[in-house]
């Protein structure tokens, strides 16, 4: 009975050993094994997987079981982000390998897949599938080992958008960069900048650098500046240098540089003031106040109530330079009938309110076109092609008033208000011509008697030969 239980103790635990080798040899400890086959990765090209970019596997075939095995066949079975390479295999083969391999005796394979361009960072599950025949049986065997592949994140920036397109001279204006980390991995270090190599924007109150610590994945950042154009910049577009620095996740240094177009230049402002009146015209001075040159200048009276146009209302004066200005000349009068009050609603006949016009006034207030008061503006309208090539519009206004012909003048200028009684406006320089007629007739009289007199006392007045 002992010796049938010690027989019986000795069987199970040769059997425990068998166990123990197979499961010594069949265990994973990271290796995915058959019976008798181990595949391992021996090296990956680069160590961390790149999107878009390709990367390499070697992989160790090694026979470590009892009998030899033939036909081993190693497929790779990829997913996202990995995938078939163009002109690369996903299986390959080796014909026999011996019984207990050492690690120098090992087949060796060598796969390449692509890395997807947009993957973003991390760990990534990748399937090997081994199958083989044993020298001692028929049967195919087949096993699967799951390995994890790293990929770092894609790094990559870019300038997205420009918040202008084009700015003024000698104006201050904003500028506005927006910077996207497009990549899959967060940028450190950014440094971004831009210059014109002309010289003609540069920015005030900071210098051309701005610093970003950290930029995460998909996120954008704001770059403002303050730029000025030259004064004596030529209307036109200009290229912008930008450049962008910024640290991988291996501190390595990397630089980006693109270019993007600012257009100088832009609308312009206008002054037009009252110039003269003559002969049933009035002239009006137009001036480029701004710092652009206007094209095709065209200078117009628009339809308005309180003023009526005779002949033409528009009239193209050609380009004018900043600085520059020109004579448009329109034949105006008041379109109001039937009285010659201000445009306040003043009496200007002298009588006191409601009181009728004498018949010398009404034919002085027909002849007058109907003045009007200065309080009534006189919109002009500037047509103009600005530096751009685009057609803009300013509208004035001019403070007039009329003659009592209806001739136009500024307010408070000769023939403002208080000259607005027809021929009486012309009495004190008839009175001037009057009083110096007077004098000079009187003096000439004078004159007369002193010689008449002078006469009469030669006569009387004998010569002392004669006495």
């Amino acid at each position: 009975m002992r010796k049938f239980s010690l027989l019986t103790f000795l069987l199970l635990l040769s059997t425990f050993l068998c166990l123990g080798v197979g499961t010594a040899f069949g265990g994973s400890n990271g290796n995915i094994n058959s019976a008798a086959v181990q595949v391992n990765v021996t090296n990956q090209n680069p160590d961390t997987a790149r999107p878009g970019e390709p990367v390499e596997l070697t992989l160790s075939v090694q026979n470590i079981g009892n009998d030899d095995l033939k036909d081993i066949k190693v497929a790779l079975n990829p997913e996202y982000p990995f995938s078939k390479l163009s002109g690369e295999d996903l299986e390959k083969s080796i014909s026999y390998l011996n019984a207990r391999q050492d690690d120098d005796d090992a087949g060796v394979l060598k796969f390449k897949l692509m890395t997807d361009a947009n993957a973003s960072e991390g760990t990534y599950d990748l399937d090997i599938v081994t199958t083989y025949k044993s020298g001692s049986s028929s049967n195919t065997i087949t096993t699967t080992k799951t390995i994890q592949l790293e990929v770092q994140g894609k790094e990559y920036a870019q300038v997205v958008t420009v918040s202008k397109a084009d700015i003024d001279i000698a104006k201050e204006e904003p500028l506005e960069f927006i910077v996207t980390n497009t990549g899959t991995s967060p940028l450190k270090n950014l440094v971004f900048s831009w210059n014109d190599p002309k010289g003609v924007v540069l920015p005030v109150y900071s210098d051309n650098t701005k610093h970003i610590k950290y930029l995460e994945a998909g996120q954008s950042v704001k770059v403002d500046y303050t730029v000025m154009a030259d004064v004596s910049a030529t209307p036109g577009l200009y290229t912008l240098n930008v450049n962008l620095s910024y640290e991988d996740a291996d501190s390595n240094s990397k630089n980006i540089q693109t270019t993007a177009g600012l257009f100088v230049g832009g609308t312009t402002d206008f002054d037009v003031s009252f110039s003269e009146s003559s002969a049933g015209e009035t002239s009006f001075s137009v001036a480029n106040v701004g710092n652009n040159i206007a094209y095709a200048v065209k200078v117009s009276i628009p339809d308005q109530d309180g003023y009526k146009i005779s002949g033409s209302s528009s009239t193209i004066v050609g380009n004018l330079e900043k600085g520059d200005y020109t004579i448009a000349s329109f034949d105006v009068s008041n379109s109001q009938g039937g009285n010659s009050q201000g445009g306040a609603g003043g009496n200007t006949t002298g009588n006191g309110p409601g009181t009728p016009p004498d018949s010398s006034q009404a034919g002085a207030n027909n002849a007058s076109s109907n003045s009007i008061g200065s309080s009534d503006p006189l919109k002009v309208q500037i047509e103009y092609t600005d530096a751009k090539g685009e057609r803009e519009t300013v509208t004035k206004e001019v403070n007039l008033e009329t003659t009592t012909s209806g001739n136009m003048t500024a307010a408070g200028g000769p023939g403002g208000p208080g000259n607005r009684a027809g021929v009486g406006s012309y009495l004190p320089y008839i009175g001037l011509l009057v009083l110096a007629g007077g004098i000079f007739v009187y003096r000439k009289k004078i004159h007369e008697r002193i010689q008449a007199r002078k006469g009469k006392q030669s006569e009387y007045k004998k010569p002392d030969s004669e006495v």
